[in-house]
């Protein structure tokens, strides 16, 4: 049987497996396997939800095994270390517990289609102490980690007033630099009704932006106008065509020789492929992105795919396709088209890849939404507000009823919505 190896359990990675389960893997057509170094899938654009607490993981959480078992694919823990080509096998890194006790040695699985989908990792451009200074979150692992470091602080902050300011530096006015901006600020009023004693005034939050504006990926000027508004009304101190040449414990150096004091800094600058992407013998950009062709083959090997962030897919005008959740959803979505093409013959014409702009959204918490909708024709449609804010909603509605089907998925929806309104607005252990 054609063994099916999907590395990477990220959006693509769910709606991927969901489709080449059914139509392959329950019908006894191939033997699919998952690897993910986490054991379950939270939704990326929610990380910084998740971050501070205003998303609880036990409500959100997808166990990749639980899915396996009802969507025709077998899943397997573990950090892909490396890619025997010439056996087509894939190596797995040792699992160790947080003391370093092994719990399961080095594995090999066998493929004989490989498909990478292991996403994007923040990129330091290689400035001194970022790694060592800074909070990131590419991880669901990172945001839980940067959520108790969050609650630890505030709590400081109440029970000792005399610490002064609670300095926070985050570097990127994207979507995840201005979202989580936003999010700071609605915990800090949250946690003000659950007995923390904060300051008004306690939260200082800079965000930085190399280039002369926030959200420079948005086109219209209405949108990001109104992301900057709110933002500077909730005290928000954005700093443009600022660069940073060094972070230390204390805090950040720019370009001009300014430093910035800060007690957490976060950095969410620009992305680029995952390090061991640059390791498997595979051409790769100067992004440590996978170079793959329009089909979402490998250019060094046909019987590697890739797909989402970690792929550049070349497009006709010469482009390459953006780090996009949109991106990676479509681009998962054909490459299961072509695997299943596949398998019914092995000389078959595989689908091209045409990128299609669907728009986008910013959330700043509950205090504003603004989006694109239809980048794609003439532009689209900018709206911000309530509709903005029932669009991104539906979107993460969308991806549960895709990964769990229309009748699973929506009293997962409905039971979501009642303990969220039950429990504490933000999770506080």
């Amino acid at each position: 049987m054609t063994n099916i190896v999907v590395v990477g359990g990220g959006a693509g990675g769910m709606e991927l497996l969901g489709k080449i389960g059914k139509k392959l893997g329950k019908n006894g057509k191939a033997n699919i396997t998952l690897v993910d170094i986490s054991a379950y899938h939270i939704w990326k654009p929610l990380l910084h939800e998740l971050a501070v607490g205003s998303l609880d993981e036990g409500l959100n959480a997808v166990d990749y095994r639980a899915h396996a078992s009802k969507n025709g694919y077998k899943f397997e823990q573990g950090a892909l270390t490396g890619v025997d080509r010439s056996n087509r096998k894939i190596i797995l890194a040792s699992m160790k517990d947080k003391n370093g006790v092994e719990i399961l040695p080095e594995r090999y699985i066998d493929y004989d289609y490989l498909v990478l989908g292991i996403g994007a990792i923040t990129n330091d451009f290689g400035i001194p102490g970022v790694r060592e200074h800074c909070e990131f979150l590419d991880l669901t692992e990172q945001a839980m980690t940067m959520r108790q470091k969050i609650l630890n602080r505030f709590l400081q902050h109440a029970k000792k007033p005399d610490q002064g300011y609670f300095d926070i530096t985050i570097v990127g006015a994207g979507a995840t630099g201005t979202e989580m901006a936003a999010e700071m600020h609605h915990v800090a009023d949250t946690l003000s009704g659950y007995g923390y004693e904060i300051a008004k005034d306690l939260l200082r939050i800079n965000l930085i932006e190399a280039s002369d504006r926030v959200m420079p990926s948005l086109k219209k000027e209405c949108l990001y106008e109104a992301v900057d508004k709110q933002l500077r009304a909730l005290g928000v101190n954005i700093m443009t065509n600022t660069i940073i040449t060094e972070v230390t414990a204390e805090g950040m150096y720019t370009k001009e020789e300014w430093f910035i004091k800060s007690d957490m800094m976060i950095w969410a600058a620009g992305v680029k492929g995952p390090d061991i992407l640059g390791t498997l013998d595979l051409e790769v950009n100067t992004m440590n992105r996978l170079i793959v062709h329009a089909n979402c083959q490998s250019t060094t090997d046909e019987r590697i795919f890739s797909f989402g962030d970690c792929a550049a897919c070349p497009q006709p005008d010469g482009s390459y396709t953006p780090p996009r959740g949109q991106t990676a959803r479509q681009m998962a979505l054909l490459v299961g088209d072509n695997l299943i093409r596949l398998l019914k013959d092995k000389d078959a014409k595989l689908k091209d890849y045409l990128y299609k702009d669907l728009g986008g959204f910013v959330n700043m918490s509950k205090f504003y939404t603004v989006g694109n909708m239809f980048s794609f024709l003439g532009g689209g449609v900018a709206i911000k507000g309530c509709p903005a804010r029932f669009v991104y909603a539906s979107l993460y509605r969308r991806h549960i009823l895709t990964i769990h089907g229309p009748i699973k998925g929506l009293l997962l929806l409905a039971l979501n919505g009642v303990q969220s309104r039950l429990r504490p607005q933000l999770k506080l252990w």
